[in-house]
């Protein structure tokens, strides 16, 4: 019968196939408006708290509270009261007599929680099956605003945050302590320039009352969002009104000080550490020792239309979180992998880095080599900024917006992800960019923008942070110098003795 065509087989029907077959039930089709269902909703309470949900496929959910609340609003409090409130995070609460009976609760639900605290957010996080939503908002809230925060709690808190403290000094990536000198001399004395860490000093001075009289005024309804991934947001918005709207937290409803609503000030400037790196890592095969030296420069807030174009310049100029030769981060056709590792062998790394935050913004290079060289090195980062300034090539700029898309799809891929980037956003403008929307903005930056938005940069005093040994390291002046120049040369020394 191989010959035969289908419809001639004996015992066939002829059949159309625009009719529907007899015995089979009616297929539904995946109609183009239910795109919508995927989309971010966001919806605010009568006490002011937003509530915001992204659906997605799948069996497990993340659902959290960010508070707009970070060390950058320290500035009337003692530094480091973000610090303690992230460490004391899911320990005892009202309902909850320790972190293992959270822990235990939530291992019903296949769950797990976890806190981050930032300079400007704080969050809370549980990532747990979809069916415990219930219980899982009932324990955000309790930890939110139950905490029972006993002196217990808070001693622990100490040992943890100073054995922190020593690790970071300690650790032979410096990145993070880098991070916050940038900052620091950025932002001298104000909202992102003051310290994420605690300092050693306060610790034993930050009580109870420190902490309570600091929630009193951050831990607002009106500074909050329940963000959920994974949820239907109906259910959210219900699980809201019956755990957190009209509860009385554990500090008392009397308002707090004056929520400290500065803008941040960018300064300029340099901060120095000298530090012997000749024993940071010990063993068989040490680490050379090695400076640091990061240098930044005033970019713009993740609010501006320029945002997009300085994205794509940080990813341009080799940002981003991996190395790679064809996949996003730091691939080998930027411009600090091209013109800077590529060419000198002595430096051990240079990477590009770009903070945002509502009302600002940093964008730095990061390079490290042997101390004798980091005037030599310096040189070469501050030619590099200038260069920004200077031709962009057509195929570099498509290779780092390509990168920018790929990086942003693949990252929102995972649900924490999304959950984080869900609540951000909705916390700063009440809205959600999303991806595709994005993607459109990305493809739309020209060089013309790149040109245009360095040359603005170019016009502020650097923010340098050096670590290591600084022997050689040029002067802030001559660094200033460069970075004003055609060609980012630093002013030429001349000595008699070498």
């Amino acid at each position: 019968r191989a010959g035969q065509t289908p419809g001639r087989r004996r015992g066939w029907a002829r059949v159309s196939l625009t009719c529907p077959l007899p015995g089979v039930p009616k297929a539904v089709f995946a109609a183009a408006e239910s795109r919508e269902r995927f989309e971010t909703r966001v919806t605010v309470l009568e006490n002011g708290l937003r509530v915001a949900s992204q659906n997605k496929f799948g069996q497990f959910c993340t659902v959290g509270i960010l508070v707009n609340s970070g060390s950058r609003h320290e500035a009337k409090y003692l530094s480091g009261i973000s610090h303690f409130l992230e460490k004391l995070a899911f320990s005892s609460t009202a309902q909850f007599g320790s972190k293992d009976e959270i822990l235990l609760t939530l291992e019903k639900h296949g769950g797990i929680c976890d806190c981050q605290a930032s300079r400007d957010t704080i969050m809370y996080a549980v990532s747990a099956d979809a069916r415990g939503l219930d219980t899982v908002v009932n324990l955000l809230a309790d930890v939110t605003l139950q905490p029972r925060l006993s002196d217990e709690e808070i001693e622990m808190t100490r040992m943890a945050i100073r054995f922190e403290l020593e690790d970071l000094n300690m650790r032979p990536d410096p990145e993070p302590l880098l991070t916050e000198m940038i900052h620091a001399a950025a932002f001298r004395d104000n909202t992102v320039g003051l310290n994420r860490f605690c300092p050693v000093e306060n610790t034993d001075k930050i009580n109870r009352d420190v902490l309570h009289s600091y929630l009193s005024s951050y831990y607002t309804p009106d500074r909050m969002v329940l963000a959920g991934v994974g949820i239907e947001h109906e259910h959210l918005v219900e699980c809201a009104r019956k755990y957190l709207l009209g509860v009385e937290p554990v500090w008392g409803s009397g308002q707090g000080r004056a929520v400290d609503r500065s803008v941040a000030q960018y300064t300029g400037g340099i901060i120095k550490v000298e530090k012997d790196m000749s024993d940071v890592s010990l063993g068989p095969t040490p680490i050379p020792e090695l400076t640091h030296i990061m240098i930044g420069l005033e970019s713009c807030s993740f609010l501006e239309d320029d945002f997009i174009p300085f994205a794509v310049l940080n990813m341009m100029m080799g940002g981003g979180g991996s190395f790679s030769a064809g996949g996003p981060g730091k691939g080998m056709f930027t411009r600090l992998y091209l013109n800077v590792l590529n060419r000198h062998h002595w430096m051990y790394n240079a990477t590009s880095y770009h903070h945002s935050y509502e009302d600002t913004g940093l964008l730095c290079i990061h390079a490290s080599a042997d101390p004798k060289q980091v005037r030599e090195m310096v040189e070469i980062i501050t030619r590099e900024f200038i260069l920004m300034a200077g031709a962009v090539g057509e195929v570099e700029l498509e290779r780092a917006k390509t990168q920018l898309k790929s990086m942003l799809m693949m990252n929102l891929e995972s649900r924490p992800v999304i959950f984080e980037d869900v609540g951000r956003q909705v916390l700063a403008t009440n809205t959600r960019k999303l991806p595709h929307e994005l993607c459109a903005l990305i493809s739309q930056v020209k060089p013309t923008d790149i040109k245009r938005v360095v040359t603005k940069m170019l016009h502020k005093k650097p923010a340098v942070a050096a670590l290591g040994d600084l022997t050689d390291l040029p002067t802030y002046e001559h660094i200033q110098a460069a970075l004003s120049s055609k060609d980012g040369r630093l002013p030429r020394l001349y000595r008699l003795f070498r």
